[in-house]
């Protein structure tokens, strides 16, 4: 019920010497889970979209996900560079299906690049 997303990008070495802080903690969070004031770049994830491949004759064995992940950070290249990590992490094992918006927030002033991905997880 859940995707791999976290342990796929902490395996990912590229991700973690762009999303990994001096503790060692990797800065990729569930969407609204991340820490005030955390430290940049860092990127959030949320499920948009979920459902079990229904069988007729058996239980489902895969269940599909769509996710959104977003990228913040204090440039537009930072962002980029991040979300080329991410791609190249994920695709192996999911598919990119949207570009997002990339964008600046006005207020914050960061930087903010998105993603969607659809993965298809078999169930153990």
């Amino acid at each position: 019920m859940y995707p791999p997303i976290f342990p796929v990008i902490k395996s990912s070495s590229a991700c973690r010497a762009l999303l990994q802080n001096g503790l060692g903690e990797l800065r990729f969070y569930q969407f609204g889970l991340a820490p005030q004031n955390v430290s940049k770049p860092y990127a959030v994830w949320s499920r948009v979209f979920g459902q079990p491949y229904n069988h007729m004759n058996q239980v489902p064995n895969t269940d599909s996900f769509t996710l959104q992940i977003d990228i913040y950070s204090d440039s537009a290249e930072t962002s980029r560079s991040v979300a080329v990590a991410i791609r190249d992490a994920i695709e192996p094992v999911s598919y990119i299906t949207n570009w997002l918006q990339e964008s600046r927030d006005p207020d914050t002033k960061n930087y903010r690049f998105g993603l969607q991905a659809d993965w298809i997880v078999e169930r153990a």
